[in-house]
């Protein structure tokens, strides 16, 4: 594992292994225990997509890790100003321990992980959201017990953070829905590539445009904003579009009693879900948050230890 640019690349036991290391270090942190696994590192944090989570998330990461943090947006440095990514990546190597970069497109990420000699951390792309899945993966595990024999239904659209659900579920065995409008599905290449890691790991993969059928026996309903960054002016088409898609008590009711309500936000309530829902007793939506903080800790040690 020399660095997270999308869950397809990892194996199982690569996903194991960030799972059991998240759980010994939020136990640790919880209980007081230090744990400056990267004292004396720098993390260059890369932003061309502003958030809320990430930045928080991976800077005090590492400061409980020993480690220190830079935030670098597109304004800061010559990448902004038309720099190569390859010039950047080998420049930033020769300072920097780590880089995680937040930006559109994917192929940015896959260039500067080409030529940086330096672990470098997916923080979100358009096309895949591997720390936010890892991060529900290991909220599920925490608050079911065990992962075998569960399902998960995502319900929206087809985006990155439903990509890599897709990505991490096939690769560990759970099953997923993923139920989304006509014309709003993932990306045929995820979807086959799950579809091939399911085969492996004996998960199940569906896909479909019917709420009913995808919903049916879930153990978890996952939804995201209809409109993510960048799509602003699609905002009044989608609304329409996904207007029945909509998480209501409802639709968590066709799901098994016992399901949990997942959002990796920010969320929109009254469009993609409900209050009563969001804020109800089924959601976990401020675990899954918090639990970023402790997934990323866990790739960063384990990257760049």
């Amino acid at each position: 594992m020399r660095d997270l640019v999308s869950i397809s690349n990892l194996t199982y036991d690569e996903i194991r292994s960030i799972l059991e290391l998240t759980k010994k270090l939020k136990s640790e942190q919880k209980a007081g225990i230090a744990h400056h696994l990267l004292k004396g590192k720098t993390l260059g944090m890369i932003f061309t997509k502003s958030s809320t989570r990430t930045r928080i998330s991976f800077e005090v990461g590492m400061y409980q890790l020993g480690g220190n943090a830079i935030f670098l947006n597109s304004s800061d440095i010559q990448l902004g100003r038309g720099e190569t990514i390859k010039d950047t990546a080998m420049v930033l190597s020769r300072y920097l321990d780590g880089i995680m970069i937040r930006t559109y497109k994917h192929n940015d990420v896959e260039e500067l992980a080409k030529y940086a000699n330096i672990p470098i951390i997916n923080g979100l792309t358009d096309l895949s959201h591997p720390c936010q899945a890892l991060a529900d993966i290991f909220t599920l595990l925490e608050i079911k017990g065990t992962l075998e024999g569960l399902k998960v239904a995502y319900i929206g659209d087809g985006n990155n953070v439903a990509h890599s659900l897709l990505y991490v579920c096939s690769k560990l065995g759970i099953d997923i829905s993923v139920i989304t409008p006509k014309g709003y599905e993932c990306n045929e290449s995820v979807i086959q590539q799950s579809i091939n890691f399911s085969k492996v790991s004996g998960s199940k993969v569906h896909i479909t445009n019917q709420i009913k059928e995808g919903l049916e026996g879930s153990d978890v309903v996952y939804t995201d904003t209809w409109v993510s960054m960048g799509q602003e002016a699609e905002k009044e088409e989608r609304i329409k579009i996904f207007s029945q898609y909509k998480v209501s008590s409802e639709l968590m009711s066709i799901a098994k009693p016992n399901a949990v309500f997942m959002h990796c936000l920010p969320a929109y309530r009254g469009y993609e879900v409900l209050e009563e829902i969001i804020d109800g007793p089924q959601s976990v939506v401020l675990d899954q948050a918090e639990n970023r903080l402790h997934v990323q800790k866990a790739v960063m040690a384990i990257l760049m230890g």
